[in-house]
């Protein structure tokens, strides 16, 4: 049996807190480790208890939760982060997605669907709320700089390309691995080919990197 998905919890409101570890500890697949009331306490928690993901809010006292991601990024790169907000606003989406969250969800979410994007970002996967997936590509893709020199995605296999077309369109890996047949351990090792070739230094990077070059057009289902 494989271990239990680490989740350490920073938000300034204990109630969240309170909330979110009951919804998350009645799986049992998942385990809060730790929580954090701002985003100072957060990073400190983090590099002491090593947790898998970490759920972030956006607006807290002494450090915010889009600085508190970016630093988190350079000190513990394995630690997945999901940021949690109550505001459904495009600066906080750009801010967190730009210092490498690797999820962006709404604090109103249903219970499945905040369990599914806690898998689905320890799995790998990008989770973005779907209301403010298409302005986030929109806003940010410009804003995006493509690495110097000739197009990398020219070296991808056939289905390397495939698995990247998808992962732009905006599917997890089980969409993939339904999509294109394979299994889901041979997704995964084909996004981070896909992700080493590109030179992308994430998920939602690579995605960006695909509408920045106009791979895929806009809205494309």
């Amino acid at each position: 049996m494989s271990s239990p998905i680490r989740i350490l919890l920073v938000d300034d409101q204990e109630l969240i807190r309170v909330g979110f570890r009951l919804v998350l500890e009645a799986e049992a697949d998942i385990e809060v480790v730790g929580e954090a009331g701002d985003g100072r306490e957060g990073i400190e928690a983090a590099v002491r208890l090593a947790p898998d993901v970490v759920l972030m809010d956006v607006r807290m006292p002494h450090l915010d939760g889009i600085e508190a991601t970016a630093r988190l990024r350079d000190l513990r790169p394995d630690t997945r982060v999901l940021v949690l907000t109550t505001f459904d606003l495009d600066e906080y989406a750009f801010g967190a997605l730009e210092a490498g969250a690797s999820g962006f969800l709404l604090k109103d979410a249903q219970r499945a669907e905040l369990l599914a994007a806690v898998r689905a970002v320890h799995r790998g996967d990008a989770v973005l709320a779907p209301r403010v997936t298409r302005r986030v590509i929109e806003q940010l893709a410009p804003r995006v700089s493509p690495p110097p020199g000739p197009d990398p995605s020219a070296s991808l296999t056939e289905r390397e390309r495939e698995v990247y077309l998808a992962m732009a369109r905006g599917r997890t890996n089980v969409e993939i691995a339904a999509e294109l047949f394979l299994g889901e351990s041979t997704v995964k090792t084909h996004v981070g080919r896909v992700l080493a070739k590109l030179g992308a230094r994430d998920r939602i990077h690579a995605v960006i990197l695909a509408h920045r070059w106009g791979h895929v057009e806009q809205g494309s289902p």
